[in-house]
């Protein structure tokens, strides 16, 4: 019995023991959760290596002048004082297309030609009245001859006087509408010297330019009214803006603007507004503006997309270079300085880009020192330790 006793006591014992260490464990995993909380917390700050920091240039923000400066999108549009909308003053069928779009056309050029009935009726009657004014010339010429010898009455010379006049009328008004209908006077004395009808009408270019469009084809039928081809001088064209209503207060004729074009990236264009709309667009709560572009070499072309940039005067802000940047889900943040090796990722608010320099409205205060350069490598070095802490 005694035996028994001291084994009892002895298994109690270990159990006891058991019991304490299980007890020891606990409250170590109780210690240690509040540790990893902790580096949870501070996953935007990094403690850099010694070689990452040679990669690194640390400095504070710069005050510098910086333009203050309104950016809108823009358009490469055609100078409206140099297009030429051509038609055909007469109905006819077009016979033949003398250019194509994109063709380069002088003034007075053919661009087409067409066959027009009306035409030839004109001239008919033309050719007609024309025929019956000489005659009436003739026989009052005659009647005058014949007065004088004694042998008609007056009576009959003034009739034959007022028929002249009513055929000299007749053809002259026929005279000013093949005028209208675009003969030349060159063209028409001819007709009266061979009275030969032409029926063939050419669609000539008043202005020196570039064929646009061309809105015909041979065979089509074209009326009056309708357009033929647009033909537009290139040589200067606008650069046209909408600006919203609520910053248009400030833009005037003669304002100094910057005109980048995406598709001529190397270019930068320095202007003035030529024109700054007098009422805001009902529509789109917009006030129209441009600028004179001159084009002797064409390669601004219509329709171009274009960034149009209204300089103020300028003002002193800070500024941070574009390298210390880290922009994250269409946030910016830059890393400041909270130790020796120690950086913290912040977010700031950043204004317009003057060069390769953002303007820094916030988030840096007085004094604290931010990564200049090299804040790329020191955000995948973040991101790396970011990775491994949650393996």
């Amino acid at each position: 019995m005694k035996i028994v006793k001291r084994k009892s006591s002895l298994a109690g014992c270990a159990l006891a023991s058991i019991a304490v260490l299980l007890l020891a464990a606990g409250g170590c995993k109780k210690k240690t959760a509040p540790a990893e909380a902790a580096v949870q917390e501070d996953a935007t700050v990094i403690t850099v290596t010694p070689d990452l920091a040679k990669q690194l240039s640390i400095g504070e923000p710069k005050i510098e002048e910086v333009a203050g400066s309104l950016q809108v999108a823009a358009r490469i549009d055609t100078d409206a004082s140099r297009i030429a909308r051509i038609g055909s003053p007469v109905a006819g069928r077009i016979i033949k297309l003398l250019v194509l779009e994109g063709q380069y056309v002088r003034r007075g050029e053919s661009l087409a030609t067409l066959h027009s009935t009306d035409l030839s009726d004109t001239q008919f009657s033309f050719i007609k009245a024309n025929s019956q004014e000489n005659l009436a010339r003739q026989a009052t010429e005659r009647a005058e001859q014949l007065v004088k010898a004694d042998v008609m009455g007056r009576a009959e010379l003034e009739r034959r006087r007022a028929e002249l006049l009513q055929a000299s009328t007749e053809a002259q008004a026929f005279r000013t509408q093949l005028g209208v209908l675009g003969m030349s006077d060159a063209a028409i004395r001819k007709l009266e010297t061979t009275r030969k009808l032409n029926a063939d009408y050419p669609i000539i270019s008043t202005i020196s330019g570039t064929v646009l469009e061309r809105k015909v084809t041979i065979g089509q039928i074209v009326q009056p009214a309708e357009i033929a081809f647009m033909v537009a001088d290139l040589s200067n064209v606008w650069v046209i803006a909408d600006v919203p209503e609520q910053s248009a207060g400030k833009l005037h004729k003669g304002m100094e603007v910057i005109v980048k074009i995406p598709a001529l990236p190397e270019q930068e264009i320095h202007g003035k507004l030529s024109y700054v709309s007098p009422i805001v667009d009902p529509g789109t709560r917009t006030v129209q503006v441009r600028m004179d572009l001159p084009n002797p070499k064409g390669i601004y072309k219509p329709a171009m997309l274009a960034g149009l940039t209204f300089v103020d005067a300028s003002e002193r802000k800070n500024t941070i270079p574009s390298t210390a940047v880290v922009r994250e889900e269409n946030k910016d943040y830059v890393f400041v300085q909270i130790g020796p090796a120690k950086f913290m990722l912040r977010e700031v608010s950043l204004g317009l880009e003057d060069g390769d320099r953002r303007v820094l409205e916030s988030g840096v205060s007085p004094g604290e020192k931010i990564v200049l350069d090299g804040a790329f490598h020191l955000n995948n070095q973040r991101k790396q330790n970011a990775i491994k802490g949650g393996e």
